[in-house]
């Protein structure tokens, strides 16, 4: 009979429920085994409680809202002190910029022995004015609490340096970058899928300004005028935060050329039935999806912005765009006329991700790195 050793207890503070399988997921299962507690604070939902069930983990409900409203946040912030006072846990460890800041000025308040930061990406990159110094200010904020900061990639880390948001000694990148690594029995190539005849170009994410959707529809009419064979596969939610115009959600709904699924539990098969992965996005940490476009022996084209550049070796396992419509177009009419260089691009692709974000790897990276 295996015997664990008594484990560390750990808190995750994350904004909304959504994010937990794709900032920590597996990792419950990988260190439940080896004798780790776990508990996550959020925002009450139903899906909070299936993953709860799901993962194994013990929750508290707090809000932890994504716009900025003071009075909520302070008493988020109370409880939560309480909280982590009451269970004496050993690691408090945040995710995004409203969880890092009411998380780790909680643990902080409650003296946690160790307190961690997950930076997964730069919200301020899309916005401007006081809206932008408040953002950069309350990631300078985070820092000054937490013991460490995890970069998700090095293109954050090297912005973050440039800003002074984090002192170098508290910087961390885990491996090649990522939160969490990709399952890679899980994402894979799966022959078969493919619609005879068609080709797919395929984009997984919220539907957002942010992620360049606006730029896509767009350079999607360029397309079909050229090619009568292509079909666009959109996976994901609309975001509300960060809405399309309605102009734009009709010619995505009215075009027969166009499938949009939303937002979908299980996205591994939607990879398999594409042939080109795209991500027009304007800012990221390190897209996951992109990886797991690439487990799944998928060519990328993506944008050459702060995340994205670190998620593909150009001209190896993809290609670089602008952010505009005739960029992704001939980005994109790249790969349709060259299906040889496409089809080795994806056979890289899977190759770099197997070698450098397998969850096992990253697995061992975080727990010398933040659990021991």
């Amino acid at each position: 009979m295996k015997v664990l050793m008594p484990g560390k207890k750990v808190l995750h503070i994350v904004s909304v429920s959504f994010s937990l399988r794709y900032f920590i997921g597996n990792q419950f299962h990988y260190f439940k085994e080896k004798g780790y507690e776990f508990h996550v604070a959020c925002s009450a939902s139903s899906e909070l409680n299936e993953l709860s069930e799901e993962f194994g983990f013990k929750v508290f409900r707090v809000p932890v809202l994504r716009s900025i409203n003071p009075m909520q946040d302070l008493s988020s912030i109370w409880k939560l002190r309480q909280y982590i006072k009451k269970e004496k846990f050993d690691i408090v460890i945040a995710h995004s910029p409203k969880g890092g800041l009411i998380g780790m000025l909680a643990a902080y308040l409650a003296h946690t022995p160790k307190r961690i930061f997950f930076r997964h990406g730069l919200v301020f990159e899309t916005s401007s004015g006081f809206k932008k110094h408040m953002l950069i200010g309350i990631e300078r904020l985070i820092s000054r609490c937490a013991h460490q900061v995890v970069d998700v990639s090095p293109s954050v880390a090297r912005v973050s340096q440039q800003l002074k948001l984090t002192p170098a000694e508290k910087s961390i990148i885990l491996g090649r970058g990522t939160c969490n690594g990709v399952d890679v029995t899980r994402f894979k190539h799966r022959p078969g899928y493919k619609q005879e005849g068609i080709i797919t170009i395929g984009f997984v994410g919220r539907l957002s300004i942010d992620k360049g959707i606006v730029d896509l529809v767009e350079a999607w009419q360029l397309l079909k005028a050229e090619y009568n064979n292509i079909r666009l596969l959109l996976v994901g939610p609309l975001d509300e935060r960060d809405g399309l115009d309605l102009g734009i959600i009709k010619q995505i709904q009215e075009d027969a050329t166009i499938t949009a699924v939303g937002g979908v539990a299980v996205t591994e098969l939607y990879y398999n039935r594409m042939d080109i992965f795209v991500l027009p996005s304007y800012r990221e940490g390190l897209p996951t999806v992109t990886l797991e476009a690439s487990a799944s022996r998928l060519p990328i084209v993506t944008t050459r912005v702060t995340g994205c550049i670190d998620s593909i070796i150009e001209h190896k396992t993809g290609i670089f765009a602008d952010n505009s419509a005739i960029s992704l177009f001939e980005a994109i009419k790249f790969y349709l006329d060259h299906d040889d260089v496409a089809l080795q691009h994806g056979i890289h692709g899977e190759k770099f991700v197997h070698e450098n974000f397998s969850e096992q790897q990253l697995y061992k990276e975080i727990e010398k790195m933040l659990l021991i």
